[in-house]
């Protein structure tokens, strides 16, 4: 399958991986060599037009499903207080003179229900005032305060659903008798019981919660930097104390949630110059570390190389060494059984001797794979010196990610807007109700609409009244495909910035005397030539993985509709299974599609073409390929580490140590907790440090194709001359003909 070629052979075609050659035609045949090819052609022509106009067409469809979603949906009803069925209070026509909301049963807002849904799973009615007395008629038994209903009710003071008269129900309608009353409560047509409530934002609360948040809101003092609350409800409220400690629970969580945003808003407002310094720190430091990787990219490789070969030699000898040590200890000798008490494994020579000749197995493993591709290695580190050198020739490239981050923040708002729009475009429903309660169709084929409410339908016997307030059935599908619009748009700016540094990258690489003939605009011209030839190949190669992505989310949702559901443990394991699948092809596609846009950055062909051809190029030398990638992603990684921490410590020495050498410029701030402006620096500081280096894994990428098509492409003849620098010509053994 291989065979060696001689010299004189190598000198007329550059073989791939070192001189040794796949089977012939099994992944393409290698470039030839082109004297007018010169890096990024600058003929060209439009590619995947058909893709490009369904791409168009799918944003004027987005556009119309936000013109929908304007035009009918009330973002004001997630601002202000609505009722169960979904009426503004205070502002809808029904509900005008109620501006205020009352839930039934505040236990149940205590739930933790209530902080993961946003919801309160009790009724809610819009009322015009908030009632000033303690009555308790009655208690559900999930609250299990009042043991028995009480004989005598004062119907003035229930508090009930729209239109339902409690006296008149159990007197002479569905709730008689003292069964009747207890149901009454149940089924909660009315509230079970009362206590003194004052307004706040709208909405009733309890009197001593809202005393309580008022006066943590005047001032932070001792008293209130606790979280607790003092309740005490009237003398004669049954089981008061239950009720007493339940609520004083829910209001102290409530107070120390409120206590912690509020004291770290104050700590940002506080610290928001020391935030701002500390973040342009930590982009300083990125460029800097970018920039000097051309002198210490080959440090740091072999330093780790070495230090990882030694540790784990260490390791071997250690292990072999405790081996020996256990050999005179009674009851080391004694046969290696599996049980969790780990102690108890270390004590046996058994464990010692496996582990040693698990680590000697790894460490003459990673010792010649060293040796094996060291020259692979070294190729890695010199790409990444040239990365550096690229990246200094042409800044304006770590710039460059500053457009595709604002045009993503646009692309994440108006998602946002069109879908809190479209979740609340409410419509009201109407049904026909039976006189036994029930709802189903009209029994005479009538219409049930607003204009029929409360009006009998059929002798009486039926009539038509409010349902709920619900989305239209076809709404859940306009969310999908906003969604979908969300992750293509959002994709197709994340290419759209690869393949613009990927055209600029090659300009540099391909330019045979360095810097004097690199484009002077090369990233505005990259840009250009995106923009007006390749739209469509932007729009096939993120449509893919916005395909993907969807499936994966609808994967997600009906896992979730799933739950709790007997009898489909294969369905989910075979969901469960499609999710791994699809999640691993969207990493395999994301890397297809960055060496796609490589090559259509410099050749123009269209997007499956130029797929191919990347993926051929790279399985022709799917070695190389494989060292480079991996020192390259270690590369990243310690740059991000290094700057992230970094900055991570100056912040900390800054916050916590008082050194006169800083605090006669710039004062610490008085912060109630320092971890605060800490770990937003820092966060702050990792999202700068991963847009730098961003830049850089897409140089690198990017001049390790044109390398290798340098390869395939020239001989170092005169005639064709290779255009890599010397530092990898030096490495690969390789020399133009004419003098360096």
């Amino acid at each position: 399958m291989f065979r060696r070629r001689n010299r004189v052979e190598d000198s007329e075609r550059i073989l791939p991986d070192d001189e040794f050659d796949f089977e012939r035609g099994k992944y393409g045949n290698p470039k030839k060599y082109d004297p007018g090819f010169r890096g990024p052609v600058k003929n060209r022509s439009c590619t995947d037009i058909i893709c490009c106009l369904l791409f168009v067409s799918c944003i004027g469809g987005l556009g119309f499903v936000g013109y929908l979603a304007f035009t009918s949906g009330d973002p004001a009803s997630l601002l202000h207080p609505t009722d169960y069925r979904g009426q503004v209070c205070g502002r809808d026509e029904s509900v005008r003179d109620k501006p205020l909301l009352y839930y039934f049963d505040y236990m149940a807002c205590a739930d933790l229900t209530t902080l993961l849904e946003f919801s309160c799973a009790t009724p809610q009615v819009c009322v015009s005032m908030c009632p000033d007395y303690a009555y308790f008629p009655y208690a559900k038994s999930s609250v299990a305060l009042i043991p028995n209903l009480p004989i005598e009710l004062d119907w003035s003071k229930l508090i009930c659903d729209y239109g339902f008269d409690p006296e008149y129900e159990h007197t002479a309608g569905s709730y008689q008798g003292s069964y009747g009353l207890e149901k009454l409560f149940q089924e909660e047509k009315c509230a079970a019981y009362y206590l003194p409530q004052s307004e706040y934002q709208k909405r009733c609360f309890p009197s001593f919660m809202v005393s309580a948040v008022e006066s943590f809101q005047g001032g932070l003092t001792d008293d209130n930097l606790t979280g607790s609350a003092n309740i005490t409800l009237p003398g004669n409220f049954p089981n008061a104390t239950a009720l007493e400690e339940a609520l004083s629970s829910f209001l102290s969580v409530y107070m120390e949630i409120q206590n912690a945003f509020q004291l770290v808003y104050e700590d940002i407002v506080a610290s928001w110059y020391v935030i701002l310094i500390g973040l342009l720190l930590g982009k300083l430091l990125a460029m800097i570390y970018i920039i000097v990787m051309r002198w210490f990219a080959g440090v740091l490789v072999w330093f780790t190389v070495l230090v990882l070969n030694s540790a784990l030699a260490a390791g071997t000898g250690y292990c072999f060494y405790y081996w020996k040590y256990l050999e005179d200890i009674e009851g080391a000798d004694r046969p290696l059984e599996l049980t969790t008490n780990v102690l108890s494994l270390l004590k046996t020579r058994s464990t010692w001797l496996i582990l040693g000749c698990i680590f000697g197995v790894i460490t003459a493993i990673l010792l010649l794979v060293t040796l094996c591709l060291c020259k692979r290695i070294r190729i890695a580190i010199a790409l990444i010196k040239e990365a550096s050198r690229a990246i200094s020739h042409m800044l304006s490239t770590l710039v460059w990610p500053i457009f595709p981050f604002f045009l993503e923040i646009i692309v994440v708002s108006v998602w946002m807007g069109i879908a809190v729009y479209l979740a609340t475009s409410h419509t009201v429903t109407y049904a026909v109700v039976y006189s036994n309660g029930t709802e189903g169709p009209s029994t005479n084929g009538t219409e049930c609409n607003a204009e029929d409410v409360n009006n009998t339908i059929k002798n009486g016997t039926s009539r038509c009244q409010f349902s709920k307030y619900a989305l239209p059935d076809y709404f859940i599908y306009l969310q999908f495909y906003n969604l979908f619009m969300l992750f293509w748009l959002v994709n197709f700016v994340i290419a759209l910035g690869q393949m613009t540094l990927a055209g600029a990258f090659a300009s540099y690489y391909w330019a045979f005397t360095k810097p004097q003939d690199i484009p002077a605009l090369a990233v505005f011209t990259s840009l250009k030539q995106s923009l007006r030839y390749h739209l469509g190949s932007l729009a096939f190669g993120s449509l893919i993985i916005a395909i993907i992505q969807i499936i994966r989310v609808i994967l997600e949702y009906v896992e979730k509709k799933l739950k709790g559901k007997a009898n489909n443990d294969v369905v989910k394991y075979i969901i469960k299974c499609l999710k791994c699948v699809f999640w691993l092809l969207e990493k395999v596609m994301k890397i297809i599609n960055k060496n796609a846009f490589i090559m259509i950055a410099i050749y123009g062909k269209n997007f499956c073409t130029s797929a191919k051809n990347a993926f051929f190029l790279l399985m022709r030398n799917i070695l190389r390929v494989a060292v480079v990638n991996k020192v390259t992603d270690f590369i990243i990684f310690l740059g991000k580490l290094s700057v992230t921490v970094t900055v991570g410590v100056v912040s900390f020495c800054f916050f916590t140590m008082e050194t006169p050498l800083w605090m006669d410029f710039l004062p610490v701030p008085i912060v109630t907790y320092h971890w605060t402006p800490i770990v937003i620096i820092c966060l702050g500081t990792y999202a700068i440090a991963w847009c730098f280096f961003s830049v850089y894994d897409m140089a690198v990428d990017t001049l390790f194709l044109c390398f290798l098509e340098d390869l395939e492409r020239h001989d170092g003849s005169a005639e064709k001359p290779y255009f890599m620098s010397k530092s990898l010509k030096s490495i690969i053994g390789k020399r133009n003909a004419a003098a360096d």
